[in-house]
C-alpha cells in the first residue's frame, strides 16, 4: 500500500504550475498525435541508414501515410455522430498498433542502436536493419500478446483492506468489484457473461461497478450488458456513473441498471447490516457528469451522505481517483475507483498519472482515507493491454477488533 499523505502535501506547490502547463499542452495532442504516432516509425524503420531497396522504402512509406489517413478517418466516423462500429474498430486497432509501434521504435532505436555501436556489431546499416527487425518482432509479439490479455476473463485480484472505524460484525465482508467494462464496438457478449460468472464465484456480500459500463447506448449495447442481471450478491449490487455513460446518455444507463436490478447509487447511500454493526455504501455521479447538462447530474459527496450516522464507516464508490481529495476531507475510510486502466498500454500510464492521483492498487490520502483503484475489467478503444493486465478484485474488509465467538 501506497502512503500518499506526506508527499503530497509536500510537493503539491511544485507540481502544480508544472502539472497545469502539462495539461495545456495535452490539449494540442489529438493534432500532433496522429503525425508522430506515424511519422517517428517511418522515419526511424525506413531513413535512418538502412538503405532498402527503392521498392520496399516506397511500399512501406505508402503504408505508413495509409495508417497516417485512415486511423483519424476511422475513429471520426466510429467515435463521432455517426457511430459505425465496423470504422472504431479499424481506427482503435490503428491507434493500438501506430502507439506500441511508435513507442519501441523510440526505444530500441536510440537504446539498441547505442548498445550495437558500443559493441562493435557490424556496419552502419547493418546496426540499422537490426534494429528495424527487431522493432517490428517486438511490436508484433507485444501486439499479439496484449490482444490476448485485452480479451481474456480478467484474472481474480484478492486482498484484504482493514478498516479501523469497521465494526467486528462485518469483519470479513467480502466486496466484488468490476469497472470500465466498456461494451462497445467488438461484440462481448459472451465474454461478459463469462465475466458475470467468475464474479459470481466469489460469493461476494457487496459488488460493485464504478462505471464505464460501454461506449455507446445502453439501447445499443443491451445485449453485451444483459449478463450483469445475473450477478449475485447476499447484501446488495452497487454501481456509479463514469465519464463514458456521459457521452451515451446517461441516464439510459442509469435506467437499464436499475431494471437489471442493481442500486444506481447516484449521490446517495445504503446500509450494508450484519452482527449488528453498519456499513455506509455511498456512491456520486462522476466528476464529468455536471458539465454533461443533464439535469440533476453532478458529483454530490454531501448528497451522498445525507443522513447517514457519522460515526458509521463509508464505503465510497467514485469513478475517478480524483475524487479522493473531497473523499479525504470528508474522512472517507475506503473509495473504489477504476478510469485509468492501469494505462492499458506501456507507458501510457506516464499521461494517466498527470490526471490522477493513482493508478492501480491500494494507496492512503489524508488521515484516514484508503483508495483501491481498479485496472479495470474490459479495455477502451484498441483491443490491447501491454503490462496492464485487466482485473475482477474481491476486498475483503478486516475490522481490528477480533470477531465476536458465538
Amino acid at each position: 500500500m501506497t502512503d500518499t499523505s506526506d508527499t503530497r502535501s509536500a510537493d503539491s506547490e511544485v507540481q502544480a504550475p508544472r502539472r497545469s502547463r502539462l495539461l495545456r499542452l495535452m490539449r494540442y495532442l489529438p493534432l500532433i498525435a496522429p503525425v508522430l504516432l506515424w511519422a517517428v516509425p517511418c522515419g526511424v524503420l525506413l531513413y535512418t541508414g538502412q538503405h532498402w531497396p527503392l521498392a520496399v522504402t516506397l511500399v512501406g512509406t505508402a503504408l505508413f501515410v495509409l495508417g497516417l489517413v485512415v486511423m483519424p478517418l476511422a475513429m471520426g466516423r466510429g467515435h463521432g455522430r455517426r457511430q459505425q462500429d465496423r470504422a472504431a474498430i479499424v481506427g482503435d486497432t490503428l491507434l493500438g498498433a501506430s502507439w506500441v509501434l511508435f513507442t519501441w521504435s523510440v526505444l530500441l532505436g536510440v537504446l539498441l542502436r547505442l548498445a550495437l555501436t558500443v559493441a562493435g556489431v557490424g556496419e552502419s546499416q547493418d546496426r540499422a536493419r537490426i534494429v528495424t527487425w527487431a522493432v517490428l518482432g517486438t511490436t508484433a509479439v507485444l501486439l499479439a500478446w496484449g490482444y490476448a490479455e485485452a480479451r481474456r476473463v480478467p484474472r481474480v485480484r484478492r486482498l484484504d483492506v482493514q478498516l479501523p472505524r469497521l465494526g467486528a460484525g462485518l469483519d470479513g465482508l467480502r466486496v466484488a468489484l468490476i469497472t470500465d467494462t466498456h461494451y462497445g464496438p467488438l461484440d462481448r457478449a459472451r465474454w461478459s457473461e463469462r465475466v458475470c460468472e467468475t464474479v459470481n464465484t466469489l460469493e461476494a456480500d457487496l459488488v460493485c461497478h464504478t462505471g464505464d459500463i460501454a461506449d455507446g447506448t445502453a439501447e445499443r449495447r443491451r445485449a453485451q450488458a444483459a449478463p450483469l442481471g445475473t450477478v449475485q450478491a447476499t447484501q446488495a449490487r452497487v454501481y456509479v456513473t463514469g465519464n463514458h455513460e456521459y457521452y451515451s446518455q446517461a441516464q439510459g444507463w442509469v435506467d437499464l441498471m436499475d431494471e437489471l436490478g442493481w442500486e444506481p447509487l447516484r449521490n446517495r447511500h445504503l446500509l450494508v447490516e450484519r452482527g449488528g454493526d453498519t456499513l455506509v455504501v455511498a456512491g456520486v455521479d462522476d466528476v464529468t457528469a455536471e458539465s454533461s447538462g443533464l439535469t440533476g447530474h453532478r458529483a454530490n459527496l454531501a448528497g451522498a451522505l445525507d443522513g447517514a450516522d457519522p460515526d458509521l464507516p463509508v464505503l465510497l464508490l467514485a469513478h475517478q481517483p480524483k475524487f479522493v481529495d473531497r473523499a479525504a476531507a470528508d474522512g472517507i475510510d475506503l473509495q473504489l475507483s477504476g478510469h485509468t486502466h492501469g494505462g492499458q498500454i506501456w507507458p501510457f500510464h506516464h499521461l494517466v498519472r498527470l490526471d490522477q492521483p493513482a493508478l492501480a492498487g491500494l494507496s492512503r490520502h489524508g488521515a484516514r482515507t484508503l483508495l483501491y483503484t481498479s485496472r479495470g475489467t474490459g479495455f477502451w478503444g484498441p483491443p490491447f493491454r501491454v503490462f496492464a493486465p485487466s482485473e475482477v478484485t474481491l476486498l475483503v474488509l478486516r475490522s481490528p477488533q477480533p470477531p465476536i465467538s458465538p
